[in-house]
């Protein structure tokens, strides 16, 4: 049989302002779940995730959650922080300037601010190279349906993620593919790989909305300065 790699394509570390997991809790549960690939995409920041590579340099992918000016996109690959607050186009080009891969995050989720949508998204659908079809925070089964759709319509790579803010999250919903090295090579595996997931209970996001409370009245530890 051949051997395949369990991959967990969104996560967030205390590097994220609505998360409070150590970089050490983290990797023990990516490790204790068998999670033989992961990507580690805070929001708006890639030092975590660097830091994790440095850790576990086999299993960590070095990722960002991008908010742009319509939404949020999200990157595998890069070893550089993209900023916020910049147009999705130009946020495609950065990432693929650093030999990156990028797609969009929960793109048509109903509920999420950060959701780019359609509008925003159609201009950029081409330069994309994923879709992330399965986000198990997602509250409305369908706008997952929708998101697998438009990939199926475009023909693009389809991803999943837990979007994971605590370690009990981990492993929600992952993506089994044949083993990789390169961007290149993951993207022909997305094709290859199947979606194994699950929705998170609504509950869920109650953790990050308590994780960005303690931060703001000093309950909970800042991350570490680069």
């Amino acid at each position: 049989m051949e051997r395949t790699l369990v991959c967990e394509l969104h996560t967030h570390t205390l590097y994220s302002r609505d998360s409070l997991t150590s970089l050490e809790a983290f990797l023990e549960a990516c490790r204790r779940k068998g999670l033989d690939r992961v990507a580690v995409t805070d929001h708006n920041a890639v030092d975590g995730a660097l830091r994790l590579r440095e850790m576990d340099p086999q299993r960590v992918i070095v990722g960002e959650e991008i908010k742009t000016t319509h939404g949020e996109l999200i990157a595998y690959f890069i070893e550089e922080r993209v900023p916020p607050g910049l147009p999705p186009a130009e946020v495609v080009e950065r990432v693929h300037a650093q030999g990156g891969v990028v797609g969009a995050s929960h793109p048509l989720d109903r509920v999420r601010r950060e959701a780019i949508g359609l509008a925003a998204l159609t201009p950029v659908l081409d330069h994309l190279d994923f879709l992330e079809t399965f986000n198990a925070r997602c509250l409305f089964p369908g706008d997952n349906d929708a998101a697998r759709d438009l990939a199926q319509r475009h023909d693009l790579p389809m991803t999943a993620g837990s979007d994971a803010h605590h370690v009990w999250e981990l492993g929600r919903a992952v993506v089994v593919v044949p083993p990789f090295d390169t961007p290149v090579e993951f993207l022909a595996g997305l094709r290859a790989g199947h979606i194994r997931a699950r929705l998170s209970p609504p509950w869920i996001h109650a953790v990050s909305t308590y994780a960005k409370l303690a931060r703001r009245f000093g309950l909970a530890p800042r991350a570490p300065e680069a």
